[in-house]
């Protein structure tokens, strides 16, 4: 129990406080003020473009919807909380729509966002998808209040700009195409497994042939889990086409220790990768089920073609492309498969250097077919991540370095530009001049730029793809090497004189 001091002692302790307090007048006693309720700035000055629009901070268990205070009666709130069930979402919608939204602003936040942007694309709303990256820096932003308070008027504002979104039937089939990429990644994941259960027992067999899960590799893998043990009776199920090593050589990786668990974590990879291989199989069924209900690409206007074409010079022709094999190849019929591709797109694509039927389906997928989304070539290009940065302070470059994106299209030309530049073709010299002045990475940036450029005009315009002449291009290059150095020559007071070769 707390006791009461005594009237002495207290009396001492309001003298000692009082003295303290005229010796230090300056401090005053703290007093604990409640802050007042914070609101989303609100930008004077700027023109309302969206005046019916709303924002949508999309969460894992609720979403934050905020409309302007002039849809909705005096009194009452301009921001509701849903849940995220589908009656709410239905909810969600039903209100947006009594309070005269034409337009909805959200956050692409995680795969959250997409049940809600379906419910409001069907009932006929604009949906503005924005990317966490261009908003993340604006101030003020402390709760999922705030969060979409500063959406809706960002939208208003006509300050947002939305992500790339492709049709719903080219949306069916990306969804498709990356379940695809997904099962090859974990046939992957299954081989490396498998690996590292034979390691372990000393048994070197991805030392000796090219390939784990191919034909040799499967046929020793189950000899060995169906219970043989003998290396010369493994070896002897090799192909006769395999060359990467002798037999003496095979018989010694394949000479180790087996042990119950190594077989047993061994059985079950090659289970797993046999699975994946089904797997696939289905999946490229159904992506030929869905080729087949895709639209046929309507008419483009046609450019004016030179007067003089540029002429092919025939060493320089690229080899003819050989279908993609291996385990991972589509298990569709080729043939079927680039009809349907040139019927979608109006143009053959995999005519272009380094892209192959796999390839095209992929890129397909991801962009579409439709390149009026971006204004110009360039606007392309900047999408995939392609071109280089300008950061650029007091007439001083600070970084020319490109702008890191997620983009998978932009993976696949990155990959289609290492197969270029082993090429005899103009791209491959474009590629091996630029790897010499730059380096292998800003290389392989600049040709599938290049190949992004060509991929652009070919779908906009429906122009086929011609192979320029290798020797018509290197006496462009040399041109312009040569105007370079002589620009240089002039700013040091310097001309710059060829000299003639003896005969």
């Amino acid at each position: 129990m707390k006791t009461q001091p005594s009237p002495r002692r207290a009396t001492r302790q309001a003298a000692r406080q009082a003295q303290r307090q005229a010796q230090r007048p300056w401090r005053k006693k703290r007093t604990m003020l409640k802050a007042p309720p914070r609101h989303a700035a609100v930008l004077e000055g700027l023109e309302r473009i969206h005046r019916y629009a709303a924002g949508v901070d999309v969460g894992a268990t609720q979403n934050f919807v905020c409309v302007p205070a002039h849809s909705v009666q005096q009194g009452q709130p301009t921001v509701r909380a849903f849940g995220v069930f589908n009656a709410e979402l239905d909810a969600t919608v039903e209100w947006l729509k009594a309070c005269r939204i034409r337009t909805v602003a959200m956050e692409a936040t995680g795969i959250y966002w997409m049940a809600l942007y379906e419910k409001l694309e069907a009932a006929g709303l604009e949906v503005v998808l924005v990317e966490p990256s261009s908003v993340k820096q604006v101030p003020g932003r402390k709760s999922d209040v705030l969060d979409c308070q500063w959406l809706q008027q960002l939208h208003t504002y006509g300050l947002l700009r939305g992500s790339f979104r492709p049709t719903a039937p080219m949306r069916r089939l990306r969804v498709l195409t990356r379940q695809r990429a997904e099962l090859v990644q974990s046939a992957a994941t299954s081989q490396q497994w498998m690996e590292k259960a034979l390691v372990p027992m000393n048994l070197q067999l991805h030392l000796v042939v090219s390939d784990v899960v191919g034909a040799t590799g499967l046929r020793i893998l189950e000899a060995i889990l169906a219970g043989e043990r003998d290396p010369r009776a493994l070896v002897r199920l090799r192909d006769v086409r395999c060359s990467k090593s002798t037999e003496a050589q095979m018989e010694a990786a394949l000479t180790g220790h087996y042990t119950e668990e190594g077989l047993f974590v061994l059985r079950q990879s090659l289970q797993a990768w046999k699975f994946y291989q089904k797997q696939l199989a289905v999946c490229d069924k159904q992506i030929e089920r869905v080729l087949v209900e895709l639209p046929t690409a309507c008419a483009r206007p046609q450019r004016p073609v030179p007067a003089k074409p540029v002429p092919v010079a025939a060493e320089a022709v690229a080899k003819k492309k050989k279908p993609a094999g291996g385990n991972n190849a589509l298990s569709i019929d080729l043939k079927k498969l680039g009809e349907q591709l040139m019927r979608i797109c109006g143009v053959d694509l995999t005519a272009v250097c380094g892209l192959n039927l796999l390839s095209v389906l992929m890129l397909v997928a991801e962009i579409g077919v439709e390149m009026s989304r971006w204004p110009s070539a360039k606007a392309f290009c900047s999408w995939l991540g392609l071109c280089p940065g300008t950061r650029i302070s007091g007439g001083k470059v600070l970084s020319r370095r490109t702008r890191r994106v997620v983009n998978r299209a932009s993976v696949i030309l990155r990959v289609a530009a290492l197969a270029v530049g082993r090429t005899e073709t103009w791209l491959g010299r474009f590629y091996r001049r630029k790897k010499a002045q730059l380096g292998a990475p800003k290389a392989n940036t600049a040709t599938a730029r290049k190949l992004a450029c060509v991929i652009y005009h070919m779908l906009k315009y429906g122009e086929d793809y011609v192979a320029l002449d290798v020797e018509a291009y290197e006496r462009q290059a040399r041109e312009h090497r040569l105007r370079y150095l002589r620009r240089e020559a002039k700013k040091m007071g310097m001309e710059l004189i060829e000299k003639k070769q003896e005969a």
